[in-house]
């Protein structure tokens, strides 16, 4: 009974994700649903002048007309795990010889932790997802298609970014699925990253298994898993 509840958990995690790979830097959806995905630095819009941040809203008007593609922009807000930190912190204290910088890592520590106390430390990480959907007649079942014109939109799209003072950089394949797992796990991912090793066993797993279930779209192309 319990293998049977186990396996339908799966079957439906794996309904809700609905991914079907993730491939040349492209995380690939049912229907024909292509997205490329970029982390893009923050911008200090509070501490401008007035007139810089009107300039920045004027050119964030202008570089939204200027891409003429629907995009999605994800926020994510994340605690942050300071264990690891204040263990830093102690070794270092541990390790010095100096009386004066020991007793200043000592106060450094205790600040630290009383503050944290009251006090969640987060981080904000911002994504900007390029979509890309084939049409009958231009690019579908052609994947080199399909990767040439979302490295084109990418390309456009952060060179708008630039034109903000910010950068963006393109997720790799690990980095699509490290996204997705700490989104979907954040208490597992928080004790137990994943490390490079891992996540290339699980991108070829789901490669594979999309090898197995759906005739091939393009020539060295994930089938559907």
């Amino acid at each position: 009974m319990f293998g049977s509840l186990k396996l339908k958990n799966k079957s439906s995690a794996r309904n809700q994700i609905a991914i079907r790979g993730v491939h040349s830097d492209i995380l690939i959806l049912p229907h024909d649903e292509y997205r490329a995905i970029l982390e893009v630095t923050a911008l200090n819009f509070e501490l401008r002048s007035d007139e810089e941040q009107d300039a920045i809203i004027d050119t964030y008007e202008s570089v939204l007309n200027s891409i003429g593609i629907p995009l999605q922009i994800l926020i994510r807000t994340r605690e942050i795990d300071m264990d690891k930190y204040l263990n830093d912190i102690q070794q270092r204290s541990k390790g010095e010889n100096n009386e004066a910088y020991r007793k200043q890592l000592k106060d450094y520590d205790t600040f630290i932790r009383s503050l944290i106390t009251d006090n969640k430390i987060l981080t904000r990480h911002f994504y900007i997802v390029v979509p890309y959907h084939p049409t009958d007649r231009e690019g579908r079942g052609d994947f080199e298609f399909i990767i040439e014109q979302l490295r084109l939109r990418v390309d456009i799209v952060s060179k708008g970014i630039a034109r903000l003072g910010m950068h963006a950089f393109r997720l790799d394949n690990l980095k699509i699925l490290d996204l997705f797992y700490s989104f979907y796990s954040p208490a597992q991912a928080k004790i137990q990253p994943l490390t490079e090793h891992v996540l290339q066993k699980v991108h070829t797993t789901l490669v594979q298994k999309g090898r197995e279930h759906e005739k091939p779209v393009a020539k060295d192309y994930t089938r559907k898993a």
